[in-house]
């Protein structure tokens, strides 16, 4: 299977886990959250790395802390773009950044994916 798909799969399954961590966070269905999966590989790609230059002076001034919210935001755009996932909150928001993180550590270590 190409790499891409292995990692569209993880994305989309970690986001589901996730939702079911967090009461804030809903996903309606699976094909909602392979949705997500692919606007959260589009926000990374595009939004997040223009995110991350201009608050540049913050995340060095906090030690690269800023961050954890680079990310709830990155998620939040996520959740604004896609129907059917939805995030009660901003602080759900970004304990559902780190949760996602996590998830996606620990399935890509069982996969054998160490990226």
């Amino acid at each position: 299977m190409p790499e891409f798909l292995i990692t569209w799969i993880v994305t989309a399954v970690s986001l589901i886990i996730t939702a079911n961590l967090i009461p804030g966070i809903v996903i309606a269905s699976w094909t909602t959250a392979a949705i997500a999966a692919i606007v959260l590989g589009l926000v990374n790609a595009i939004v997040k790395p223009i995110l991350i230059l201009l608050t540049l002076p913050l995340t060095i001034l906090t030690l690269g802390l800023f961050l954890l919210i680079v990310n709830a935001i990155s998620l939040s755009l996520v959740a604004y773009f896609t129907p059917g996932f939805d995030i009660s909150s901003f602080w759900d928001a970004l304990i559902g950044s780190i949760v996602l993180s996590f998830v996606t550590w620990i399935i890509n270590l069982l996969l054998g994916n160490r990226e």
